[in-house]
Protein backbone atom coordinates (compact mmCIF):
# COMPACT_ATOMS: atom_id res chain seq x y z
CA UNK A 1 0.00 0.00 0.00
CA UNK A 2 1.31 3.52 -0.97
CA UNK A 3 1.29 6.08 1.54
CA UNK A 4 -0.67 8.52 1.83
CA UNK A 5 0.88 12.22 0.49
CA UNK A 6 0.09 15.70 2.00
CA UNK A 7 1.91 18.66 -0.26
CA UNK A 8 1.80 21.57 1.72
CA UNK A 9 3.32 22.23 5.55
CA UNK A 10 1.04 25.13 6.53
CA UNK A 11 -1.90 25.14 9.14
CA UNK A 12 -3.91 23.07 6.86
CA UNK A 13 -1.49 20.38 5.77
CA UNK A 14 -0.25 19.71 8.91
CA UNK A 15 -3.90 19.68 10.43
CA UNK A 16 -4.81 17.17 8.18
CA UNK A 17 -1.97 14.60 9.11
CA UNK A 18 -2.71 15.20 13.29
CA UNK A 19 -6.47 14.44 12.66
CA UNK A 20 -5.51 11.39 10.74
CA UNK A 21 -2.75 10.46 12.92
CA UNK A 22 -5.64 10.60 15.68
CA UNK A 23 -7.32 8.02 13.66
CA UNK A 24 -4.90 5.72 12.03
CA UNK A 25 -1.28 5.20 13.65
CA UNK A 26 -0.33 2.63 10.97
CA UNK A 27 -0.89 3.99 7.72
CA UNK A 28 2.49 5.68 5.91
CA UNK A 29 2.23 9.43 5.52
CA UNK A 30 4.47 11.78 3.44
CA UNK A 31 4.35 15.57 3.75
CA UNK A 32 6.63 17.28 0.84
CA UNK A 33 6.50 20.87 1.25
CA UNK A 34 9.33 23.62 -0.58
CA UNK A 35 10.08 25.43 2.47
CA UNK A 36 11.62 24.21 6.27
CA UNK A 37 8.49 22.51 7.02
CA UNK A 38 8.42 24.65 10.38
CA UNK A 39 4.81 24.38 12.18
CA UNK A 40 3.55 27.23 13.30
CA UNK A 41 -0.07 29.08 13.37
CA UNK A 42 -0.43 31.50 10.82
CA UNK A 43 -2.33 33.57 12.34
CA UNK A 44 -0.31 34.68 15.30
CA UNK A 45 2.35 36.30 13.06
CA UNK A 46 0.13 39.39 12.72
CA UNK A 47 0.11 40.35 16.56
CA UNK A 48 3.41 39.20 17.91
CA UNK A 49 4.71 42.33 18.33
CA UNK A 50 2.44 43.22 20.98
CA UNK A 51 2.67 39.92 22.65
CA UNK A 52 6.48 40.44 22.77
CA UNK A 53 6.99 37.74 20.67
CA UNK A 54 10.36 36.89 18.61
CA UNK A 55 9.65 35.06 15.32
CA UNK A 56 11.74 32.44 16.64
CA UNK A 57 9.17 31.44 19.15
CA UNK A 58 6.26 31.46 16.79
CA UNK A 59 7.54 28.44 15.78
CA UNK A 60 5.82 25.67 17.29
CA UNK A 61 7.86 22.52 15.78
CA UNK A 62 10.79 21.94 13.18
CA UNK A 63 10.52 19.18 10.54
CA UNK A 64 11.90 16.62 12.86
CA UNK A 65 10.36 17.35 15.51
CA UNK A 66 7.03 17.41 13.94
CA UNK A 67 8.10 14.12 11.85
CA UNK A 68 8.25 12.40 15.04
CA UNK A 69 5.57 13.28 16.71
CA UNK A 70 3.27 12.58 13.69
CA UNK A 71 5.28 9.44 12.82
CA UNK A 72 5.73 11.04 9.31
CA UNK A 73 7.89 11.55 6.51
CA UNK A 74 8.98 14.92 5.65
CA UNK A 75 10.44 16.23 2.85
CA UNK A 76 11.20 19.82 2.92
CA UNK A 77 13.18 21.84 0.57
CA UNK A 78 11.31 19.72 -2.64
CA UNK A 79 9.75 20.50 -5.30
CA UNK A 80 6.48 18.77 -6.62
CA UNK A 81 7.15 19.10 -10.33
CA UNK A 82 4.17 17.34 -11.50
CA UNK A 83 1.48 15.09 -10.23
CA UNK A 84 1.54 12.03 -12.70
CA UNK A 85 -2.50 11.46 -11.32
CA UNK A 86 -2.89 8.54 -13.67
CA UNK A 87 0.21 6.13 -11.98
CA UNK A 88 -0.70 7.80 -8.67
CA UNK A 89 2.52 9.53 -8.76
CA UNK A 90 4.66 13.10 -8.31
CA UNK A 91 7.62 14.06 -9.85
CA UNK A 92 10.16 15.67 -7.11
CA UNK A 93 12.90 17.90 -7.14
CA UNK A 94 15.59 18.29 -4.41
CA UNK A 95 18.75 19.63 -5.03
CA UNK A 96 18.82 19.06 -8.09
CA UNK A 97 18.04 15.74 -8.13
CA UNK A 98 14.52 14.57 -9.23
CA UNK A 99 12.87 11.15 -8.44
CA UNK A 100 9.27 9.91 -7.98
CA UNK A 101 6.78 9.58 -5.22
CA UNK A 102 4.10 7.30 -5.29
CA UNK A 103 0.69 7.74 -3.27
CA UNK A 104 -2.60 6.53 -2.54
CA UNK A 105 -4.21 9.47 -1.76
CA UNK A 106 -2.80 13.16 -2.70
CA UNK A 107 -3.73 15.74 -0.65
CA UNK A 108 -3.20 19.24 -1.77
CA UNK A 109 -2.59 21.58 0.69
CA UNK A 110 -1.03 24.18 -1.14
CA UNK A 111 -2.18 27.37 0.23
CA UNK A 112 -2.91 30.39 -1.14
CA UNK A 113 -0.20 33.36 -2.50
CA UNK A 114 0.00 37.08 -1.68
CA UNK A 115 -1.64 39.59 -4.47
CA UNK A 116 1.10 41.64 -6.09
CA UNK A 117 0.22 45.12 -7.23
CA UNK A 118 2.00 46.25 -10.23
CA UNK A 119 3.76 49.16 -9.02
CA UNK A 120 6.14 51.61 -10.26
CA UNK A 121 9.22 53.09 -8.73
CA UNK A 122 12.81 51.58 -7.86
CA UNK A 123 11.68 51.25 -4.42
CA UNK A 124 8.53 48.51 -5.37
CA UNK A 125 10.87 45.61 -5.13
CA UNK A 126 11.61 46.27 -1.28
CA UNK A 127 8.09 46.04 -0.33
CA UNK A 128 7.50 43.20 2.14
CA UNK A 129 4.72 40.62 2.27
CA UNK A 130 4.33 38.44 5.54
CA UNK A 131 2.77 35.36 4.09
CA UNK A 132 4.86 32.64 6.16
CA UNK A 133 7.21 32.73 8.95
CA UNK A 134 9.90 32.93 6.79
CA UNK A 135 8.35 36.50 5.26
CA UNK A 136 8.11 37.73 8.71
CA UNK A 137 11.23 37.32 10.12
CA UNK A 138 12.44 39.33 7.06
CA UNK A 139 10.18 41.86 7.74
CA UNK A 140 10.77 41.82 11.72
CA UNK A 141 14.41 42.52 10.87
CA UNK A 142 14.23 45.06 8.52
CA UNK A 143 11.79 47.03 11.36
CA UNK A 144 13.85 47.04 13.98
CA UNK A 145 17.09 48.14 12.07
CA UNK A 146 14.91 51.60 11.35
CA UNK A 147 14.71 54.14 13.70
CA UNK A 148 11.82 56.11 12.50
CA UNK A 149 9.47 53.62 12.24
CA UNK A 150 7.14 54.63 10.01
CA UNK A 151 5.21 51.83 8.44
CA UNK A 152 3.17 52.15 5.27
CA UNK A 153 0.51 49.10 4.78
CA UNK A 154 -1.23 48.49 1.37
CA UNK A 155 -4.26 47.46 2.14
CA UNK A 156 -7.52 47.67 4.57
CA UNK A 157 -8.83 44.22 4.72
CA UNK A 158 -8.55 41.81 7.58
CA UNK A 159 -4.79 41.16 8.00
CA UNK A 160 -3.78 45.14 6.84
CA UNK A 161 -6.09 46.13 10.12
CA UNK A 162 -4.49 43.72 11.99
CA UNK A 163 -1.06 44.60 11.23
CA UNK A 164 -1.87 48.39 12.00
CA UNK A 165 -3.81 47.62 15.09
CA UNK A 166 -0.05 45.73 16.40
CA UNK A 167 2.19 48.08 15.04
CA UNK A 168 0.69 51.20 15.69
CA UNK A 169 0.05 49.93 19.73
CA UNK A 170 4.13 49.25 20.01
CA UNK A 171 5.50 52.80 19.13
CA UNK A 172 5.51 52.62 15.15
CA UNK A 173 3.51 55.31 12.79
CA UNK A 174 1.02 53.66 10.59
CA UNK A 175 -0.46 54.78 7.48
CA UNK A 176 -2.81 52.10 5.58
CA UNK A 177 -3.50 53.25 2.22
CA UNK A 178 -6.48 51.51 -0.11
CA UNK A 179 -8.75 51.55 -2.73
CA UNK A 180 -11.79 50.94 -1.05
CA UNK A 181 -13.67 53.74 0.38
CA UNK A 182 -13.65 52.17 4.02
CA UNK A 183 -11.42 49.63 5.87
CA UNK A 184 -12.41 45.97 5.97
CA UNK A 185 -15.12 46.69 2.58
CA UNK A 186 -15.98 43.29 1.95
CA UNK A 187 -16.86 42.26 5.49
CA UNK A 188 -18.45 45.16 7.17
CA UNK A 189 -21.40 47.73 6.40
CA UNK A 190 -19.93 51.41 5.84
CA UNK A 191 -21.35 52.67 8.94
CA UNK A 192 -19.83 49.57 11.05
CA UNK A 193 -16.60 50.74 8.95
CA UNK A 194 -16.57 53.84 9.73
CA UNK A 195 -17.27 53.49 13.37
CA UNK A 196 -14.22 50.70 13.19
CA UNK A 197 -12.04 53.36 11.28
CA UNK A 198 -12.43 55.93 14.06
CA UNK A 199 -11.50 53.94 16.52
CA UNK A 200 -8.13 52.71 15.02
CA UNK A 201 -7.46 56.36 14.36
CA UNK A 202 -7.81 57.36 17.77
CA UNK A 203 -4.68 55.30 18.53
CA UNK A 204 -3.08 57.28 15.60
CA UNK A 205 -3.28 54.87 12.81
CA UNK A 206 -3.41 57.21 9.56
CA UNK A 207 -6.08 55.88 6.79
CA UNK A 208 -5.74 56.89 3.18
CA UNK A 209 -9.17 55.76 1.55
CA UNK A 210 -10.06 55.63 -1.98
CA UNK A 211 -6.99 55.82 -3.78
CA UNK A 212 -4.01 53.39 -4.86
CA UNK A 213 -0.31 53.61 -4.91
CA UNK A 214 1.69 54.67 -8.47
CA UNK A 215 5.04 54.40 -7.39
CA UNK A 216 7.59 53.32 -4.75
CA UNK A 217 10.51 55.27 -4.56
CA UNK A 218 14.00 55.19 -2.87
CA UNK A 219 14.71 58.61 -1.31
CA UNK A 220 17.24 59.75 0.56
CA UNK A 221 18.52 57.70 4.71
CA UNK A 222 17.49 54.29 2.90
CA UNK A 223 13.59 55.92 3.47
CA UNK A 224 11.11 55.43 0.66
CA UNK A 225 8.02 57.97 -1.32
CA UNK A 226 4.91 56.47 -1.91
CA UNK A 227 3.37 58.00 -4.66
CA UNK A 228 -0.82 57.79 -4.58
CA UNK A 229 -2.84 58.57 -7.54
CA UNK A 230 -4.72 60.96 -5.79
CA UNK A 231 -1.79 62.79 -5.68
CA UNK A 232 -0.60 62.86 -2.45
CA UNK A 233 2.64 61.40 -1.35
CA UNK A 234 3.54 59.53 2.32
CA UNK A 235 7.48 58.73 3.75
CA UNK A 236 8.11 55.29 4.97
CA UNK A 237 11.09 53.17 6.23
CA UNK A 238 8.83 50.13 5.30
CA UNK A 239 6.35 48.80 3.06
CA UNK A 240 3.79 46.12 3.85
CA UNK A 241 1.71 44.53 1.25
CA UNK A 242 -1.60 42.99 2.66
CA UNK A 243 -3.89 43.08 -0.09
CA UNK A 244 -5.27 39.74 -0.04
CA UNK A 245 -4.60 36.68 -1.37
CA UNK A 246 -4.83 34.01 -4.07
CA UNK A 247 -5.35 30.28 -4.40
CA UNK A 248 -2.07 28.49 -5.52
CA UNK A 249 -3.65 26.42 -8.22
CA UNK A 250 -0.71 26.20 -10.88
CA UNK A 251 0.03 22.51 -10.14
CA UNK A 252 -3.89 21.55 -10.00
CA UNK A 253 -4.03 23.31 -13.24
CA UNK A 254 -1.25 21.09 -15.25
CA UNK A 255 -3.03 18.30 -13.12
CA UNK A 256 -6.22 19.16 -15.07
CA UNK A 257 -7.90 19.17 -11.46
CA UNK A 258 -11.12 21.86 -11.84
CA UNK A 259 -10.48 25.27 -10.60
CA UNK A 260 -12.87 28.17 -10.38
CA UNK A 261 -11.21 31.09 -7.43
CA UNK A 262 -9.73 27.77 -5.86
CA UNK A 263 -9.11 23.87 -6.38
CA UNK A 264 -12.96 23.09 -6.97
CA UNK A 265 -13.97 20.12 -4.72
CA UNK A 266 -17.05 18.59 -3.44
CA UNK A 267 -18.39 17.96 0.37
CA UNK A 268 -15.72 15.05 0.50
CA UNK A 269 -12.88 17.69 -0.62
CA UNK A 270 -12.35 15.37 -3.74
CA UNK A 271 -11.55 16.87 -7.18
CA UNK A 272 -11.99 15.66 -10.17
CA UNK A 273 -8.99 13.76 -10.03
CA UNK A 274 -9.61 10.57 -8.32
CA UNK A 275 -7.63 10.23 -4.82
CA UNK A 276 -6.98 13.79 -5.14
CA UNK A 277 -7.89 16.14 -2.56
CA UNK A 278 -7.85 19.48 -1.60
CA UNK A 279 -7.75 21.85 1.91
CA UNK A 280 -6.94 24.98 3.34
CA UNK A 281 -6.62 28.34 1.66
CA UNK A 282 -6.68 26.50 -2.04
CA UNK A 283 -9.61 24.76 -1.64
CA UNK A 284 -12.67 26.12 -3.18
CA UNK A 285 -15.41 23.69 -1.27
CA UNK A 286 -18.97 23.53 -2.66
CA UNK A 287 -18.45 26.54 -3.84
CA UNK A 288 -16.85 28.86 -0.77
CA UNK A 289 -13.62 30.23 -0.70
CA UNK A 290 -13.41 30.45 3.03
CA UNK A 291 -9.48 30.99 4.23
CA UNK A 292 -10.05 31.17 7.74
CA UNK A 293 -8.83 28.66 10.95
CA UNK A 294 -12.33 27.15 11.43
CA UNK A 295 -13.12 26.17 8.10
CA UNK A 296 -9.72 24.31 7.89
CA UNK A 297 -10.42 22.53 10.87
CA UNK A 298 -13.90 21.19 9.86
CA UNK A 299 -12.02 20.64 6.54
CA UNK A 300 -9.01 18.31 8.15
CA UNK A 301 -11.48 16.52 10.64
CA UNK A 302 -13.96 15.08 7.45
CA UNK A 303 -10.95 14.36 5.01
CA UNK A 304 -9.57 12.50 7.99
CA UNK A 305 -12.37 10.32 8.07
CA UNK A 306 -12.64 9.82 4.64
CA UNK A 307 -8.44 9.21 3.96
CA UNK A 308 -9.15 6.28 6.28
CA UNK A 309 -12.10 4.21 4.69
CA UNK A 310 -15.01 6.44 6.21
CA UNK A 311 -16.51 9.11 3.45
CA UNK A 312 -17.51 11.52 5.30
CA UNK A 313 -18.80 15.30 4.03
CA UNK A 314 -17.60 18.47 5.14
CA UNK A 315 -19.83 20.08 7.99
CA UNK A 316 -19.82 24.01 7.59
CA UNK A 317 -21.88 25.70 10.78
CA UNK A 318 -21.99 29.33 10.92
CA UNK A 319 -18.00 30.34 11.95
CA UNK A 320 -17.83 33.98 13.11
CA UNK A 321 -13.98 35.66 12.56
CA UNK A 322 -12.98 37.42 15.29
CA UNK A 323 -10.55 40.48 14.01
CA UNK A 324 -7.56 40.76 15.73
CA UNK A 325 -7.71 44.70 16.35
CA UNK A 326 -7.99 44.67 20.52
CA UNK A 327 -8.31 48.46 20.05
CA UNK A 328 -11.41 47.79 18.34
CA UNK A 329 -12.73 44.28 19.28
CA UNK A 330 -14.80 43.14 15.93
CA UNK A 331 -16.32 39.55 15.49
CA UNK A 332 -17.79 38.95 11.69
CA UNK A 333 -20.13 36.40 10.63
CA UNK A 334 -20.80 37.25 6.90
CA UNK A 335 -23.74 36.57 4.99
CA UNK A 336 -23.69 34.79 2.52
CA UNK A 337 -23.15 36.86 -0.62
CA UNK A 338 -26.15 35.25 -3.02
CA UNK A 339 -28.64 36.15 -0.37
CA UNK A 340 -29.84 40.08 0.31
CA UNK A 341 -30.09 41.03 3.42
CA UNK A 342 -31.54 43.53 5.39
CA UNK A 343 -29.25 44.88 8.33
CA UNK A 344 -30.55 46.28 11.96
CA UNK A 345 -28.56 47.73 14.40
CA UNK A 346 -27.97 48.32 18.05
CA UNK A 347 -25.22 51.02 19.29
CA UNK A 348 -24.10 50.57 22.46
CA UNK A 349 -21.30 52.61 24.83
CA UNK A 350 -18.39 50.58 23.46
CA UNK A 351 -19.50 49.43 19.99
CA UNK A 352 -22.43 48.12 18.21
CA UNK A 353 -24.24 44.73 17.20
CA UNK A 354 -25.45 44.63 13.51
CA UNK A 355 -27.57 41.89 12.45
CA UNK A 356 -28.31 41.13 8.79
CA UNK A 357 -31.70 39.30 8.09
CA UNK A 358 -32.60 37.44 4.82
CA UNK A 359 -36.38 38.13 3.21
CA UNK A 360 -37.50 35.32 6.04
CA UNK A 361 -36.08 37.35 8.94
CA UNK A 362 -33.98 34.67 9.34
CA UNK A 363 -30.19 36.12 10.65
CA UNK A 364 -27.71 35.32 8.12
CA UNK A 365 -24.70 37.27 9.39
CA UNK A 366 -23.85 39.53 12.16
CA UNK A 367 -20.85 42.15 12.76
CA UNK A 368 -20.18 42.68 16.70
CA UNK A 369 -18.10 45.94 17.72
CA UNK A 370 -16.45 46.29 21.00
CA UNK A 371 -16.15 44.14 23.99
CA UNK A 372 -19.46 44.34 25.10
CA UNK A 373 -21.15 43.05 21.55
CA UNK A 374 -18.55 40.47 21.40
CA UNK A 375 -20.36 38.87 24.49
CA UNK A 376 -23.09 37.61 21.95
CA UNK A 377 -20.97 35.93 19.70
CA UNK A 378 -22.44 32.46 21.19
CA UNK A 379 -25.65 33.20 20.88
CA UNK A 380 -25.95 34.45 17.52
CA UNK A 381 -24.39 32.05 15.73
CA UNK A 382 -26.39 29.62 17.09
CA UNK A 383 -29.35 31.10 15.20
CA UNK A 384 -27.53 31.31 11.64
CA UNK A 385 -28.55 28.44 9.60
CA UNK A 386 -25.26 26.10 8.73
CA UNK A 387 -23.17 27.13 5.22
CA UNK A 388 -22.78 23.77 4.51
CA UNK A 389 -25.53 21.44 6.40
CA UNK A 390 -24.21 17.65 7.91
CA UNK A 391 -24.71 15.64 5.53
CA UNK A 392 -27.90 13.10 5.77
Amino acid sequence: MHPIVIIGSGMAGYTAAREFRKLNPEHELVMICADDAVNYAKPTLSNALVGNKAPEQIALGDAIKMSAQLQMRIEAHTWVKEIQSEQHQLILEKEGQQSTQPYSKLVLAVGANPVRLAIAGDGSDDIHVVNNLNDYKSFRKNLAIRQDKRVVILGAGLIGCEFANDLQNTEHQVTVIDLAAQPLGRLIPEYVASSFQEKLEEIGIHFVLATTVEKVTKVENGDYQITLANGQSVIADIVLSAIGLQPNVELAKATKITCSRGILTNGLLETNQADIYAIGDCAEVNGLLLPYVMPIMQQARALAKTLNGDNTHVHYPAMPVAVKTPTAPLTVLPAPIDVDVTWETEELEDGMIAKAFDSQNTLRGFVLLGATAAKQRLSLTKLVPDLIPVAV
